[in-house]
């Protein structure tokens, strides 16, 4: 199900092809918001759909899942025909973005209900683990179809793939019998009262922060070691593979140290060691790159792929812990809408950090100054990603607060 989310993740090798060969009407410089604008369309519209298939239409997931993959592969084969970059944004980065959420929004509840709160960040962990080896195959899968036949029919091909895999996968996922069973029994109503603690908004505005940076390097590192540190095509497409290849590992390994098994981490401080790992692999590789320095760009693709690319796997343990608080108080709790909601902070930042990104782009150095990534025309970009990453472990400084004032 995560075959259309390698298209997201491997964006950089579109921008760097339409910089190159720019056939389109409009403003080039727009296609920079596509690959952000994909992942924030995508994860805002979860809240919504979580809502829908957490209980009202939970026996209609499938059907939605297949709806998805058809509305996928109808918007990838629209955009092989666009003539304006308008028509590249509303096909690429709506279109498919809403299909692919209605893939994983009802598939992923279905893996929720399948796991108990013991095993549940791990699951998803893992889950979150293939959407990195699609993330990791598919940059050099784009640049051999757009080098050999354009981006035209390198679309039309990827849509037979995605159409293929897409529906095999909804397919062999199976619903989980007790949700559909009991869906006629209970109430459609979605208990809401985890939206009067700070708790939640603590993990959603941290998300939030975290992700408008996440999606900068996958829009423009690939650009980046093209035109900035001059190296080949080939090298620039590797260090988009080697940004998705750690977080193969890093989603099961921040899902394990999110369930407590053997060592005693809250989730917040799993969620600081994502992002403050993260934020200086930004400022102290990527900042300091220079024109050829390829050993510290791929360095900078694997620290940074695997911290920043754990970080979503830490919401099992943010899910775990707000179910405890709920316990608590004896309140009732969907963990799939709040799974949804969680999702849906991440959308809020992948659309932030795709709008600030051009702006940012702009307002960089025209002539390199000094010899760093810094002094660049993509320093600003460089240190809005250190910062937004660094933010995204504030909560645990909200919880060393409050443990002062106890």
């Amino acid at each position: 199900m995560f075959i259309n989310a390698g298209f997201a993740m491997s964006y950089g090798v579109f921008q760097e092809y339409y910089s190159a060969n720019w056939t389109l009407q409009g403003n080039r410089e727009v296609t920079g918001i596509i690959g952000t604008t994909t992942n924030g369309v995508m994860y805002l519209s979860m809240p919504f759909l979580f809502a829908l298939f957490t209980k009202r239409w939970a026996r209609k997931r499938r059907i939605a899942a297949l709806c998805g993959a058809a509305l996928t592969c109808l918007s990838f084969l629209l955009s092989s025909f666009s003539t304006q970059v308008w028509h590249l944004v509303a096909t690429q980065g709506v279109m498919a973005a809403l299909g692919c959420a209605l893939i994983y929004s009802p598939t992923t509840l279905s893996l929720g209900e399948w796991f108990s709160t013991s095993n549940r960040a791990v699951a998803y962990g893992v889950v979150l683990s293939c959407k990195n080896i699609v993330g990791s195959t598919c940059p050099f899968l784009f640049r051999v179809l757009l080098d050999r036949y354009g981006f035209r029919i390198a679309l039309r091909l990827w849509t037979a793939t995605a159409g293929g895999t897409s529906i095999l996968a909804v397919l062999l996922i199976p619903t989980h019998p007790l949700s559909i069973s009991s869906s006629i029994h209970r109430s459609p109503k979605i208990p809401w009262h985890f939206l009067k603690h700070q708790t939640f908004y603590i993990y959603s505005i941290a998300i939030i922060l975290q992700s408008s940076g996440y999606g900068i390097p996958q829009t423009y590192l690939n650009t980046y070691a093209h035109e900035a540190t001059l190296l080949s095509q080939t090298s620039a497409t590797l260090l988009l593979t080697l940004f998705n290849v750690p977080g193969i590992v890093a989603s099961s390994f921040f899902g394990y140290l999110s369930d407590n098994k053997r060592f005693s981490l809250s989730a917040t401080t799993v969620s600081a060691i994502s992002a403050v790992s993260s934020a200086l692999s930004a400022f102290l590789l990527w900042g300091l790159t220079s024109r050829g320095s390829m050993a510290l760009l791929v360095l900078f693709s694997m620290t940074f792929g695997f911290f920043a690319g754990g970080y979503s796997a830490t919401w099992g343990g943010v899910i775990n812990e707000l179910e405890r608080e709920a316990a608590q108080r004896n309140e009732a709790i969907d963990t799939g809408m709040l799974y949804g909601l969680l999702n849906g902070a991440r959308g809020i930042g992948y659309v932030t950090g795709g709008l600030a990104g051009v702006p940012l782009l702009k307002a960089g150095s025209t002539t390199s100054v000094g010899s760093f990534g810094y002094g660049t025309t993509y320093g600003p970009l460089i240190i809005f990603t250190g910062l937004s990453s660094v933010f995204g472990g504030w909560g645990l400084l909200w919880k060393w607060k409050l443990l002062r004032l106890v």
